[in-house]
């Protein structure tokens, strides 16, 4: 029987510790297949699930199946079917038993100029077909230099917290620092709390301040103690440590 996440940790609030790895655009079947069966059988307090590539997502439901070990994609589209090559639908997504979608990470929107409005499309998108969006929110250096952090992360979240309630409270929202991902670079968990607690205000005031907030930004093991022992922080967003599985484990621990 599998034992992740049977007695899962319960943070500020009442809300469950979750911990969700990023593989971005790495992976292969060999390496996926080792990474997948290294999770199966890990005791651990908190929920864990991995957004894998697309070409992947058959691999990771059938090497993740009847174990606590949920997964996901990284990007969907805004269409559920139609004449839009090259993209994704939320149903597909469904299909393979994807539970999670990551919307609006800083990489989709500088690469791809995905504008806010978008992601919020996108987080819609994702709930009519039954997958809880990862909504990803973060300042760049300059902004944080300029003290404008909050006032960038509201202007994200705006066209999303006017979803409403009912919708934003089966999503997920995920503070990543532009500044702190892959960089080696951490925000403080002070830092990180402050940003945390200006989101947290933001979803109660349209009644929806119970669900998680994650953070990332170059996440390790010998720094997630550290940032889940502030209040507003519910968990976190992986990327480059998600693919070891022994990091990653201890990062969830």
């Amino acid at each position: 029987m599998n034992a992740i996440a049977t007695n899962p940790t319960t943070v500020t609030g009442g809300r469950t510790r979750l911990v969700i790895g990023n593989w971005k655009m790495h992976g292969n079947l060999a390496d996926n297949a080792a990474l997948l069966a290294a999770l199966r059988p890990a005791t651990l307090t908190a929920r864990i699930a991995v957004c894998v590539p697309f070409p992947y997502l058959a691999q990771a439901a059938e090497a993740l199946k009847g174990s606590a070990v949920t997964w996901g994609a990284q990007d969907v589209s805004v269409h559920a079917q139609g004449a839009y090559t090259g993209e994704v639908s939320a149903p597909m997504l469904k299909d393979f038993g994807c539970a999670w979608v990551l919307v609006g990470h800083s990489e989709r929107r500088s690469m791809h100029a995905e504008s806010d409005q978008l992601v919020a499309d996108k987080a819609k998108a994702a709930l009519a077909a039954g997958v809880t969006p990862v909504v990803c929110v973060g300042e760049s250096l300059a902004e944080r230099d300029a003290g404008q952090a909050v006032a960038v992360i509201q202007r994200q979240l705006a066209p999303v917290l006017a979803l409403g309630a009912q919708a934003v409270c089966q999503m997920v929202i995920a503070y990543e620092p532009v500044w702190a991902i892959g960089t080696g670079r951490t925000a403080s968990p002070e830092q990180a709390q402050e940003v945390h607690a200006a989101i947290r205000a933001a979803l109660d005031g349209i009644g929806a301040g119970g669900i998680q907030i994650l953070y990332g930004g170059s996440v390790k093991g010998a720094n997630a103690a550290s940032l889940f022992s502030m209040p507003d922080i519910d968990g976190a967003l992986v990327g480059g440590a998600s693919l070891v599985a022994d990091e990653f484990l201890r990062i969830a621990a």
